[in-house]
């Protein structure tokens, strides 16, 4: 049975091991994912500065999420599910416990820039695309939805 509680700071090894396999999931190619591996890379000071949640399956961090403010808009900066586990409710699970942390806060908006792959996920927690964010990796240029919902 999954858990969610807080983030512990020393998972951070872990979590960043989390991060790296989900995206590496979408089969990105190696020198990409180079590029990526410093933001995807998370130190115990981001879980101490940051407020984050990790999803638990028998006593270890198999997913988690950032929640953070941006401009008085809730914002889910990271959402990372262990590839073993995409598509098996854990990310449902660990997104409607963001949106109920958001609206216990007072938010009335929950914003995220998602990557294209997960695009129909949010879709599906009730999310639509608001903007998007224009980028370049390698010369390849990538579009990244931002997208929200009314809580």
């Amino acid at each position: 049975m999954i858990t969610v509680r807080r983030v512990y700071p020393e998972e951070a090894d872990r979590l960043t091991e989390i991060a790296l396999a989900a995206k590496r999931h979408w089969g990105y190619p190696e020198s990409w994912m180079k590029i990526w591996s410093a933001e995807l890379t998370f130190d115990p000071q981001y879980f101490e500065a940051n407020e984050s949640w990790a999803a638990e399956l028998d006593g270890q961090p198999v997913a988690f999420y950032t929640l953070l403010d941006k401009n008085g808009i809730a914002w889910i900066e990271n959402l990372w599910v262990n590839p073993e586990l995409i598509g098996k409710g854990v990310g449902r699970e660990l997104f409607s416990h963001a949106a109920a942390q958001a609206r216990r806060r007072g938010y009335t908006i929950l914003q995220l820039e998602a990557d294209p792959n997960a695009r129909g996920f949010y879709e599906k927690m009730g999310l639509y695309q608001v903007g998007e964010q224009h980028s370049q990796v390698e010369g390849q240029p990538r579009v990244l939805p931002v997208m929200e919902m009314e809580l």
